[in-house]
């Protein structure tokens, strides 16, 4: 029989940093963390304090700050060998989402060996992994829910995945505090990454009824409370419900998958260095559009949940002009994402990647047969 909805990863939201991974530590009978983060983290005040908890408390820890943005294998395979150099019974992962894929793939290589590059094609190959502590500082990847992570081949500038279970995070935890000094375009970024996340995953061949509903009500929560943390960051409220649903995003990324609109993001991020929040937010109109005449029930569902108003006799293009309009509106409007045209790149140039795309890992989660022709479509209409 299978499983259609499955969920291993611990969930705590807090506010005591300190407090909670101590208490996390404890409770598993480790003392031993080896900690990756990015590097400007080391400053902030809550991660100085919870590096100062630890001494005082007996633990001895090691800190790798090494994390960069796209991270390549050698960053990871670098790491690793710290890692097993120090000994370490457990691993803290702080950050967004390049650090908390950094540390799955540290884990990996530190506990089974070879070089993360061999896990890319082998992924029956990692076995028993160290615990891991995962704690997002922004809201959008969901790595600390996700079983799958991300990292770039610096020989070919690719993005390759790596998908399994047994990478999933021991705990997740959730610290709204730490979004506080995420700068606007960053919110606004990691926050349609985690709309993109549920709505895609709700158009996945992947998707069930579960699913579904979880995916609804995240978008739910981008819709409501994207625009406020954007507009005040300070605001606790509106960042931990975006928070939260970003880390629901990351578990509906191990049930359902993405489609094409990460596809396009991963492709073209690591050939333009398109930040991958803003990339997915190019893509999902034009993918709309495309699935819409096969799933013109859930299309019109992202338009209600979007504020769009539908008399009920609408053809499937008709559903995907309205919620289309819908999206833009609260994409560029609500939110504030900058346009397409700040890159400085032609769609034509983009045009270049279509059989790239179609043959992209997650792009066979589309309900719609994929061809060079309807890809290049989609990214002559990214943006």
């Amino acid at each position: 029989m299978k499983i259609r909805m499955q969920q291993s990863v611990k969930v705590i939201v807090e506010h005591d940093l300190s407090k909670t991974v101590l208490e996390l530590l404890k409770n598993d009978g480790l003392n031993k963390p080896f900690i990756v983060l990015d590097k400007f983290l080391l400053g902030v005040p809550a991660v100085k304090e919870m590096l100062g908890s630890l001494e005082e408390n007996g633990i001895e820890y090691k800190t790798y700050a090494e994390i960069v943005p796209d991270p390549p294998a050698r960053i990871i395979n670098d790491g690793a060998k710290e890692m097993k150099d120090f000994g370490a019974d457990s691993v803290i992962a702080i950050g967004g989402g390049s650090s908390l894929d950094s540390a799955k793939g540290i884990n990996i290589v530190a506990s089974d060996g070879g070089k993360i590059e061999d896990y890319v094609k082998n992924e029956s190959a990692i076995h028993d992994l160290k615990t891991l502590i995962s704690i997002p500082t922004t809201a959008g990847t969901g790595s600390e829910m996700s079983n799958a992570l991300v990292v770039t081949d610096e020989a070919t500038e690719e993005k390759d995945a790596i998908l399994s279970d047994k990478m999933l995070s021991d705990y997740a935890l959730l610290i709204p505090e730490l979004t506080i000094s995420l700068p606007k375009r960053q919110t606004i970024a990691s926050g349609l990454d985690a709309f993109s996340h549920a709505a895609e995953g709700y158009l996945s061949t992947l998707s069930s009824p579960v699913a579904d509903a979880i995916a609804e009500k995240i978008m739910f929560l981008g819709y409501n409370y994207l625009p406020g943390a954007v507009k005040d960051g300070n605001n606790l409220e509106m960042r931990q419900r975006v928070m939260v649903a970003a880390c629901l995003a990351g578990w509906i990324l191990n049930q359902s998958g993405t489609i094409v609109a990460h596809s396009e993001a991963h492709i073209l991020g690591s050939k333009y260095h398109f930040v991958h929040g803003e990339a997915v937010a190019y893509a999902l109109p034009a993918v709309l559009k495309l699935v819409a005449p096969v799933e013109p029930k859930k299309v019109k569902e992202i338009g209600k949940i979007l504020g769009a108003k539908f008399s009920g006799n609408e053809t499937p293009e008709e559903i995907a002009e309205t919620t289309v309009k819908a999206y833009k509106h609260f994409r560029d409007e609500m939110v504030g994402l900058h346009p397409f045209s700040d890159y400085g790149i032609s769609n034509q140039e983009l045009e270049k990647n279509a059989e790239e795309v179609v043959n992209e890992r997650f792009a066979g989660n589309t309900p719609v047969k994929l061809t060079k022709e309807n890809v290049s479509e989609l990214l002559k209409n990214f943006g």
